[in-house]
């Protein structure tokens, strides 16, 4: 029955990852790629300030969304999940997919803009003088925008971990005597903490390595290396590079997906379980 599955990711993920890996090691000449085994790509991103700049500033930008998307998502979910008792305020999620992708960037640019509704109303209050540039093209600019258009991928994730928490295991514990707080830490995240780091993998991934929003919003400060990734194939015309540098983001999205893991057994949120067999000795 996994066949038609398996099928599906080997040749429109597997095959072509593999393909961009090969293609990481090759060069290219005058826009022609040139079959070769170098390391002179991956050498010379590791030693180029420039995509070092760039790759911080994706992981500071992914970091920080992601952070604040999980944060704004988790009151949301649990309110649908546990206290809401129509779908009114999920449809009404779903209902933002409608509008494209560039018309919320758009949104953006006329909100955070000179002349926009948030320098208005702070000039109309007194609050400035003058109209603040630094809201549009800036790394604050292309957070904000992002936290707009991914939160409700996370939300939807996050509503399908918790439905999976019985509301018996809370009530248990808030009767136990753990407050609000208490019984999230203990009872839910334990529970929900594969959806959770799930929903802030996608958040950070999808934010490092967009290239539409930053380009349009971000400016010299709201780079990413997504956006650098995409000029070394739609303008420079040299792949091999820009192969290089999208599995090299691969590698750190990687360690930062072990570093919230470690992070979470550090925290004691997620715990390590023994296999079944040991757990069966042990009783």
């Amino acid at each position: 029955m996994a066949t038609p599955a398996v099928f599906y990711l080997l040749v429109f993920f597997v095959a072509p990852g593999l393909l961009l890996f090969v293609y990481s090691f090759w060069t290219s000449v005058a826009f022609r790629i040139v079959p070769d085994f170098v390391l002179s790509n991956y050498i010379g991103s590791l030693t180029s300030p420039l995509f070092l700049r760039v790759t911080l500033n994706a992981i500071t930008i992914g970091l920080s969304t992601a952070a604040i998307v999980l944060v704004l998502a988790i009151p949301v979910a649990y309110y649908l999940v546990y206290v809401a008792k129509s779908k009114l305020i999920l449809y009404a999620i779903l209902i933002t997919w409608f509008s494209s992708y560039l018309v919320r960037i758009y949104a953006w640019r006329t909100l955070l803009g000179t002349n926009g509704l948030i320098n208005t109303v702070l000039i109309n209050l007194g609050v400035i003088d003058e109209p603040v540039k630094a809201f549009l093209f800036s790394a604050f600019a292309v957070a904000i925008t992002l936290v707009h258009i991914y939160l409700p991928f996370a939300i939807l994730l996050i509503v399908s971990t918790f439905s999976e928490i019985k509301q018996d295991l809370i009530d248990a514990a808030r009767d136990l005597g753990t407050s609000f707080l208490g019984g999230f830490f203990r009872v839910i995240a334990p529970n929900a903490v594969n959806g959770l780091l799930g929903a802030f993998m996608l958040t950070f991934i999808l934010v490092a390595g967009d290239y539409v929003t930053p380009q349009m919003l971000g400016g010299a400060s709201g780079q990413t290396t997504g956006l650098l990734i995409a000029d070394q194939f739609r303008k420079t015309g040299n792949w091999p590079l820009g192969a290089a540098e999208a599995f090299l983001m691969f590698l750190v999205s990687l360690a930062v997906y072990f570093g919230m893991l470690w992070l979470c057994r550090m925290t004691g949120i997620s715990v390590k379980r023994r296999p079944l067999e040991k757990r069966r000795a042990v009783r």
